[in-house]
C-alpha cells in the first residue's frame, strides 16, 4: 500500500470475517475522514429510502413535483422536469459544477441557484455529467420532500440502524447541507456501508435499504467518461469498483462496496489486470472472489 500514496486506509471482509485492515496514513480507521465524493453515494441511498417511505413517488417524479420551491424563477429551459433518476445518475443535462468549474460554484451566493441557470449540455437523462451540483439538488429536494435536513436524515435513517455517528458538515447559505462531497464517516463505519451493500440492503438483521433499490442501483444506467466503468444510482458499479481502481488519481468517485458482485466479464478482466498490477501482495491476496472492500 506504501505505493498507492493517497490510499490512507484499506480493509476487506470476506463472508463475516475481516481479512485485511490496514490505515498507513490518515488518522486511522476509527476516526473520522472526510469521503469526498462517497457523500454521493450516501445522497442516493437517502433517495432510496424516501421513495420506499413514499415521500417521493419514484425516481420518475420531476424536480417541479418534489421540489418545486427550490426551483429558480430564472432556471435554464428544462430543469423543473429533471427527474429523480436524472440526478442521481448524474445525467441532469446541466453544464457541470465539478472538475475545473467547482471553485467558481462553490464560491457563489446560491449553489441551488448557480446549478440551475447552467446551459444545458445535454438532454436530460442522456449523457452522464459527473457534477455535485446535480447531487446538490437532489439533496435540497430530498430536504424539501421529507421535511428533514440531509443531516437529520442521514442521522435518522443511516447513522441509526449502522450504529455510527455523523457529524454535520458543510451547508449552503439558504442552509442546505452539501449533498456529494464534504461528509466525514469513520472508515470502519463505511465498510459496514458495504456489507450492506453486498447483503442486498440488510445490515444487523434488519432490511435498512430495500433491497428493490439495491438491485436498481447497481444496474448500468451510463457509464463514466472518466474510468470507463458503468455507473447507477449514486455510484452503483462505481460503489464496487472504484475502491481499487483508486479515490482521486481517476475522479475521486465511490470508494466503498462489493468487489465482483454485480460486474459483467469485462469488467472483472479490467479490474483483474489493474490488481496484478498496482495492488501490494498481500492485498491481492486477501481480494479474491467476492469479497467486501471499503477503502478510502
Amino acid at each position: 500500500m506504501q505505493r498507492l500514496s493517497q490510499m490512507h486506509s484499506l480493509q476487506v471482509m470476506r463472508g463475516d470475517d475481516v481479512v485485511f485492515a490496514e490505515a498507513p496514513r490518515g488518522p486511522g480507521l476509527d476516526a473520522f475522514a472526510n469521503i469526498k465524493s462517497c457523500s454521493k453515494s450516501i445522497v442516493a441511498l437517502l433517495l432510496g429510502v424516501a421513495v420506499d417511505r413514499e415521500e417521493i413517488s419514484g425516481v420518475t417524479a420531476k424536480l417541479e413535483q418534489v421540489a418545486p420551491g427550490i426551483v429558480p424563477r430564472d432556471a435554464t429551459s428544462g430543469v423543473a422536469g429533471i427527474t429523480m433518476e436524472d440526478l442521481v445518475t448524474l445525467r441532469a443535462g446541466l453544464e457541470r459544477t465539478s472538475g475545473g468549474n467547482y471553485g467558481e460554484w462553490i464560491s457563489a451566493g446560491n449553489w441551488l441557484a448557480d446549478a440551475m441557470t447552467r446551459p444545458m449540455v445535454a438532454e436530460p437523462g442522456t449523457r452522464m455529467l459527473y457534477s455535485t451540483g446535480s447531487t446538490h439538488i437532489l439533496g435540497a429536494a430530498l430536504a424539501e420532500a421529507t421535511g428533514q435536513s440531509l443531516l437529520a436524515q442521514a442521522r435518522e435513517r443511516l447513522g441509526g440502524p449502522f450504529a455510527m455517528e455523523i457529524p454535520r458538515w458543510t451547508r449552503d447559505l439558504e442552509g442546505y447541507y452539501l449533498s456529494g462531497n464534504e461528509m466525514a464517516l469513520r472508515p470502519s463505519d463505511m465498510l459496514k456501508l458495504a456489507v450492506m451493500m453486498r447483503d442486498g440492503g440488510r445490515f444487523g438483521g434488519a432490511q435498512v435499504i430495500p433491497r428493490d433499490w439495491i438491485t436498481a442501483s447497481t444496474e448500468p444506467r451510463t457509464r463514466s467518461p472518466w474510468s470507463g466503468l458503468s455507473y447507477g444510482y449514486g455510484g452503483g458499479f462505481t460503489f464496487e469498483v472504484q475502491l481499487l481502481y483508486g479515490n482521486r488519481w481517476l475522479h475521486g468517485e465511490q470508494l466503498m462496496g462489493t468487489c465482483y458482485a454485480h460486474l459483467d466479464l469485462e469488467e472483472r478482466q479490467k479490474l483483474a489486470r489493474w490488481r496484478e498490477a498496482k495492488l501490494p501482495m498481500k492485498v491481492r491476496t486477501a481480494v479474491r472472489k467476492s469479497a467486501t472492500v471499503a477503502a478510502g
